[in-house]
């Protein structure tokens, strides 16, 4: 039996390596293991038993990144993650793990809530999935965006059990400089590769307007002290200038969001080399659906600042993330491909897939030892870890390929791994 690692070769593709604007000349990759081996125009021999797909000119590009992605609230309602039973919940976060991969999303961040059980079975084989950087539960403030107890819950008793979402993972409520420490440190001890903090108002949220501000800025530098010890960052959710001028000054280091910040607050960030994590939220197909008029109002009123908030991140050149924040709802969740595509109401073709490839990669890198998945992602380059995507299609003529999938993405490579590989399938019947 050969002690080789498998490899793949992948024949006469054009490449978008990440951050280039152009594709490359037909080239060749190479891939051994889980890592990208060889990249050359000229031909490349593989050994007798290397995998060779022809792309025949299609295009190669790095798997996509996700950097604000809900593995376990994408697509089941509030009223059933509120009261199902936690086995159904993470049964139907398994299926949606795969589809995700399926899309092409070959790396997802976690931005809240139960995951560590998911990313652990995507990675030890039982079920199939994107690589996951976990946040575990969100830190919420007692009123703030992670907190959804109902109002006869209020005021909570000492003795009292934890909410179900408390129960579930899905937020850690958190009063003072202590209980926020403590917090933070029960999601590292749990695996998370970053902390996620509220630290403003929230769309979906029933108690908190959107633009309060949430947390005082010692306990917030107090989560930010705690990651820091364990050599990662605190992201947080945030809209308003006071909420992000807040967070920035206590020592964080990704904002989520972002959408009603102003021109001071943008040069802020810029200047502190703050990453800015935005969404493409319009007031459109994708728009997520809310059952109450004050839920409407504030989504509402972030649509309106979206436009804008990209204008200012362009022009204070501040270092962009993103992500979709897909919640409730699986019919938003199948496309998420085709949130992506929406970027280029903002950027050029090249410049919005950069951000989901090799731009969302440079952020995941600020979990430093609490990476999960070291090694580089996000492009196709020697020595980089193999997630790759032969695509139908050049998604930086149409960036549309990617909001049709099922047919558009030939093969889907990740870590290595083929888990889709429809070249193959149509050279054996002969099509």
């Amino acid at each position: 039996m050969s002690s080789e690692p498998r490899a793949t070769l992948f024949s006469n593709v054009r490449v978008f390596d990440g951050r280039s604007t152009a594709l490359s000349a037909p080239s060749h990759v190479l891939v051994r293991g889980h890592v990208i081996d060889a990249i050359s125009t000229s031909p490349i021999a593989g050994a007798g038993d290397t995998k060779v797909i022809d792309g025949r000119g299609k295009t190669l590009t790095p798997g996509l990144v996700d950097a604000h992605w809900h593995a376990t609230f994408a697509t089941l309602s509030p009223e059933v993650l509120m009261t199902a039973d936690p086995g159904f919940i993470h049964i139907v976060a398994a299926r949606e793990a795969e589809r995700t991969l399926m899309r092409g999303f070959t790396t997802v961040r976690d931005a809240g809530g139960p995951a560590f059980g998911l990313k652990r079975a995507i990675d030890t084989g039982v079920c199939a999935g994107p690589r996951i950087y976990p946040s575990g539960a969100f830190i919420s403030q007692t009123s703030g965006h992670g907190d959804f107890r109902a109002r006869h819950e209020v005021p909570r008793d000492c003795c009292a059990h934890l909410s179900y979402a408390e129960r579930l993972g899905a937020a850690a409520l958190a009063d003072g400089v202590a209980e926020v420490l403590r917090a933070s440190r029960e999601q590292l001890m749990l695996g998370a590769s970053q902390i996620k903090v509220m630290a403003g108002g929230g769309v979906s949220s029933p108690h908190d307007p959107i633009d309060v501000t949430q947390y005082t800025e010692d306990e917030m530098r107090a989560a930010v002290e705690c990651a820091e010890n364990w050599g990662t960052y605190v992201m947080v959710h945030a809209y308003t200038p006071r909420a992000v001028q807040q967070s920035i000054r206590a020592g964080v280091r990704c904002i989520e969001h972002g959408h009603l910040v102003d021109d001071e607050t943008a040069a802020m960030m810029a200047a502190r080399g703050v990453w800015w994590s935005m969404q493409t939220f319009l007031d459109d197909e994708d728009a997520h659906p809310l059952p109450t008029p004050e839920g409407r109002a504030k989504a509402r009123r972030v649509f309106s600042g979206t436009d804008q908030a990209y204008l200012l991140a362009k022009k204070h050149g501040v270092k962009l993330a993103w992500g979709t924040d897909v919640l409730f709802d699986a019919r938003l969740a199948d496309r998420q491909g085709a949130q992506l595509a929406k970027l280029t109401r903002w950027f050029t073709t090249a410049q919005a897939l950069r951000l989901a490839t090799y731009d969302n990669a440079q952020l995941l890198a600020l979990s430093g030892e609490r990476n999960p998945y070291p090694g580089r992602l996000g492009v196709v380059e020697e020595g980089a870890l193999a997630d790759l995507l032969l695509v139908d299609g050049d998604p930086l003529a149409d960036l549309g390929v990617f909001a049709d999938p099922s047919s558009k993405l030939l093969v889907i490579m990740k870590d290595g791994e083929l888990v889709k590989d429809v070249v193959s399938s149509q050279r054996a019947s002969g099509t």
